[in-house]
């Protein structure tokens, strides 16, 4: 039975079919995106009246065949809060969390490895690999042992030690290096092409995006079919942020949301900031940062692999990007927890520090209706 989507490349368009696992550009290198073959029309929407509140409810948009029975740990449906006092201290009319604390694995990243695991699984890989800042090494490991298969994490020796912890819980064979996630990908890379396993580090697979998109899918329906007028991200890999642009895109083409689309705006820490630097010098890929440093282990990615589809998803939606310093991102995790009782990864006080000083310069206006994210669990991050 054939897939309901193919993989086009996001650089110089070469098409791909969906069988196999399929990992970058041959031609080129860019990484794959998913494009399918067939929008599901608007009233496809009365069918998730009898779905499950997780992002599988979503299946027409998603890269899975009809019948077929994902790997999934019930991610998705993650709550979407209103931070009336936090806004009205810093001058929002609506300010909104998407607080994906409450995934399994505690953190965002279980939506993209549910769908990589997935893909990967069904076109027959018993072994994966990933290199990791922290997130997605615990995401792997709890996937894969879902799934009945063996995963490996490359992480740096200064990961936070909760999660490499919980990356041995799942019974992920780890791997510390010395180094930030640069090295960790060269050490990841190296270990698959020796050993056959299936790498899914970030945009070096087509489908890990696909699971992010839900992100936008669910704020979509969360707000009654209708998107926010900015976006916040806190950006290391980008994979979020691609993907929150691709459902923008996707739900817009298909009738499911009218109106503008949402202008998207990346934070990231000042001591790691390759997309800012690039987005304010009108480049179009980012230049490697030299000795990246921040207490936000999510954030610490200093040549991104995804630079040239971030760069241009925060164009394309008049949207900018921003860093803050380690105090700033730190005060506003405080804040989310003493304030509104959201447990803050150090990226999710980033997220609102950026959203902060993106008010107070007036990017983002008074009325606007802002949305950014916590992808992570502060208690991750806990001695």
């Amino acid at each position: 039975m054939s897939a309901g989507w193919t993989l086009l490349c996001s650089a110089c368009r070469g098409p791909r079919d969906a069988e196999g696992l399929p990992g970058v550009c041959a031609a080129c290198g860019a990484p794959y995106v998913v494009r399918y073959t067939v929008a599901p029309a608007p009233e496809t929407r009365s069918l998730l009246r009898d779905r499950r509140w997780t992002m599988w409810r979503y299946r027409e948009w998603l890269p899975v065949r009809e019948g077929e029975t994902p790997v999934t740990l019930g991610e998705g449906g993650t709550p979407l809060l209103r931070l009336r006092r936090l806004g009205e201290r810093h001058g929002f009319a609506e300010l909104w969390v998407k607080d994906e604390a409450a995934s399994p694995t505690g953190s965002f990243k279980a939506r993209g490895l549910s769908t990589a695991v997935t893909r990967a699984t069904a076109a027959g890989a018993r072994a994966f690999v990933v290199p990791t800042a922290g997130n997605a090494g615990i995401a792997l490991a709890a996937y894969a042992a879902r799934a009945g298969v063996r995963a490996r994490v490359y992480a740096p020796r200064t990961t936070p030690p909760v999660i490499l912890s919980q990356v041995r819980a799942f019974g992920g064979e780890l791997e510390l290096v010395d180094g930030h996630i640069g090295d960790c990908g060269r050490a990841a890379r190296a270990h698959a092409a020796a050993s056959g396993a299936v790498d899914v580090s970030t945009l070096r697979e087509p489908y890990r995006i696909e699971g992010k998109k839900t992100l936008g899918l669910e704020l979509a329906e969360q707000f009654g079919w209708a998107l926010p007028d900015a976006i916040v991200y806190p950006t290391g890999g980008g994979t979020g942020l691609i993907g929150v642009w691709k459902a923008c895109g996707e739900l817009a083409a298909a009738g499911w949301v009218r109106g503008r689309l949402p202008r998207l705006y990346s934070v990231q820490a000042s001591g790691c900031a390759p997309v800012v630097q690039a987005f304010h010098a009108n480049a179009d890929r980012c230049e490697p940062w030299s000795d990246p440093t921040t207490v936000a282990a999510g954030l610490r990615v200093p040549s991104p692999f995804g630079d040239r589809l971030m760069l241009a998803a925060l164009r394309e939606s008049g949207g900018g990007a921003v860093a803050v310093t380690d105090d700033a991102l730190a005060a506003c995790g405080r804040a989310l927890q003493e304030g509104e009782g959201v447990d803050a990864s150090p990226e999710g006080g980033a997220a609102l520090a950026g959203a902060i000083e993106l008010r107070r310069t007036g990017r983002l206006k008074e009325g606007d209706r802002v949305v950014f994210f916590n992808t992570a669990g502060g208690w991750l991050y806990r001695v």
